[in-house]
């Protein structure tokens, strides 16, 4: 389940926090309890960690490893069982003077099932698990077929998740003394339309549900057979037009998958590239339209923001983060979109120089 924009602000503060303390041994403590896993294994190994942590040598650090283990113990005791998608629990003593007691516990909920059991001692707690589950990946549909089999997937970030194959009827080679051979051609031809049916048909079926977070669909496989299946009409209008390229290829099945995404980068930089100088062309061509539509700048994009009257903010990848986090913050506790722009790009190099800071707003203000 996709997280609503003020979960998401609330998720990103708690990894800022944990993110934020250091200890000055190996004495946080991180635990991923991966979903479905019995909440009394996790108790009684952190019990045997606690009875292992007596032979650290440091007096200091031993003593803020037990704590922070029994502090941990004893707040999942709190749990009649594993939450749907697993939990991540960190504890530590984070007063910044050796010899002072300032023990923590923190406790979340992911927002996608964990699949990972973590237990780990550090100076930092461990949190690029959690990091990478509110990573906005745009999602792409990858096609792989020949006249024989295809297999339907999506891409995500650099996940490929397979959704459905499937395999033609088409007859094999005959045999002498067998059906005519114009009678075999017709009965090939015939399998051959059906295989390319069933594959557009499931294309509609798993790709057009995903409506706008679906960036497009990339289809691979032997040249000819993917001309003929684009260029007759199997396709509906809707999937036709989220076709962002094809690629030639030698496979099907998930050696195909993999070939298709590695053939597939630049098409897909590329993509992203295009989405980025999009969103900045519009604000340039609203401007021009009417330049009461737009603000850039801090200052007069504050404004705006005070106002509730933005309703897409750009903010360059150039700016500090703590700006960032704290525009994305009030932007998007009023509803407006976000776009982190880079600066790899001439658009991005402009949004840059207008200060990183640029808006399209709902409403005109003076």
């Amino acid at each position: 389940m996709a997280l609503t924009a003020t979960e998401k602000l609330h998720f990103k503060k708690q990894i800022k926090e944990l993110k934020s303390h250091k200890a000055p041994h190996t004495e946080f403590v991180s635990v991923y309890v991966p979903q479905g896993y019995e909440m009394s294994k996790i108790i009684n190994h952190l019990a045997e960690e606690q009875g292992t942590a007596s032979n650290i040598k440091s007096a200091s650090t031993r003593k803020n490893v037990q704590a922070a283990l029994e502090k941990m113990i004893q707040h999942l005791r709190n749990f009649s069982k594993t939450p749907p998608n697993g939990l991540a629990i960190f504890s530590g003593n984070i007063a910044a003077s050796e010899g002072k007691q300032d023990m923590r516990i923190w406790s979340i909920e992911p927002p996608i099932p964990l699949n990972i059991r973590i237990y780990r001692c550090d100076k930092s707690f461990i949190t690029d698990i959690l990091e990478e589950m509110i990573v906005e990946h745009n999602v792409y549909g990858l096609v792989v077929l020949d006249r024989r089999d295809a297999n339907i997937a999506l891409l995500k970030g650099k996940t490929i998740v397979p959704l459905q194959k499937t395999h033609s009827e088409v007859p094999g080679k005959t045999k002498a003394g067998g059906q005519s051979a114009a009678r075999y051609a017709r009965l090939r031809e015939g399998a051959y339309k059906d295989h390319f049916k069933k594959i557009a048909e499931y294309m509609k079926e798993q790709f057009l549900p995903l409506g706008n977070n679906l960036k497009g669909i990339i289809i691979g496989g032997p040249g000819i057979t993917v001309n003929d299946f684009i260029n007759k009409d199997y396709l509906t209008g809707d999937v036709k037009k989220k076709i962002i390229g094809t690629k030639d290829l030698s496979y099907t099945g998930d050696f195909g998958l993999q070939e298709l995404l590695e053939k597939s980068e630049d098409l897909l930089a590329e993509e992203e590239v295009a989405i980025e100088k999009k969103s900045v062309q519009d604000f340039f061509n609203k401007m021009l339209e009417n330049p009461k539509k737009v603000t850039y700048g801090e200052k007069e994009t504050l404004k705006a923001l005070e106002m509730n009257a933005i309703d897409i903010l750009l903010l360059s990848e150039n700016l500090p983060e703590d700006q960032i986090f704290s525009l994305e913050e009030k932007a998007q506790a009023g509803g407006s979109v976000v776009k982190i722009i880079s600066t790899e790009t001439r658009e991005g190099i402009q949004l840059k120089e207008l200060g990183g800071i640029a808006a399209i707003l709902r409403f005109e203000i003076e």
